[in-house]
């Protein structure tokens, strides 16, 4: 009648090779991937409302204070936030656990669990190697503007394929918090 499928380790372990084999597939394609014209039109009308949502909820909850802006560390602030946090959380949270649209026409479920891990990786953060960003990243405000920017970033990589509007996403908010809202230096934050 019916056959028992029993697990063994052989075949846990081929299972987990397959799985470590496709998130690397899926991680190169996304990196290699660059979108098309109406790619990066789709990631602007996704992005630009959400850093708007972003400004309206930091501004006025006292998240974000708009400054002068510390225009002679820009340079150092570009170059650094670009690898990190855009680049190291866009590979991870992005770049393996959110499909394309060639793996998933549906990828509610991936989007979700992605941001929700985006979210809860903040305040973890500020509990181990980040201890300065403690208060500021378990404040209710700041994981709500997160998770907007996770999501957007979730839905501009299944929409495109490429992480690369994710990562220019992240890095633009980054880097205008740090630089006119009021942001922290990273210094602020070990």
């Amino acid at each position: 009648m019916f056959r028992e499928s029993r697990s063994t380790p052989h075949n846990r372990g081929k299972s987990a090779e397959k799985m470590i084999g496709n998130l690397k597939r899926r991680l190169w394609s996304s990196l290699i991937t660059l979108p098309d014209a109406k790619g990066w039109l789709i990631s602007g009308i996704v992005g630009a409302p959400t850093l708007l949502a972003m400004a309206a909820i930091g501004l006025s909850t006292g998240l974000y204070a708009l400054g002068p802006g510390n225009m002679s560390a820009l340079p150092l602030t570009l170059l650094t936030v670009f690898f990190v946090p855009a680049i190291g959380e866009e590979v991870v949270f992005r770049g393996l656990m959110v499909p394309s649209r060639n793996e998933a026409a549906r990828p509610i479920i991936a989007m979700a669990l992605s941001t929700s891990l985006y979210v809860l990786w903040h305040p973890l953060e500020g509990f181990t190697f980040l201890p300065g960003a403690r208060a500021l990243f378990a404040r209710p405000d700041f994981l709500l503007v997160t998770g907007l920017l996770g999501l957007a970033c979730a839905v501009t990589r299944w929409r495109t394929g490429s992480i690369w509007p994710a990562v220019f996403l992240h890095w633009a908010a980054v880097v205008v918090w740090k630089t006119w809202l009021g942001g922290p230096a990273l210094d602020d934050l070990g």
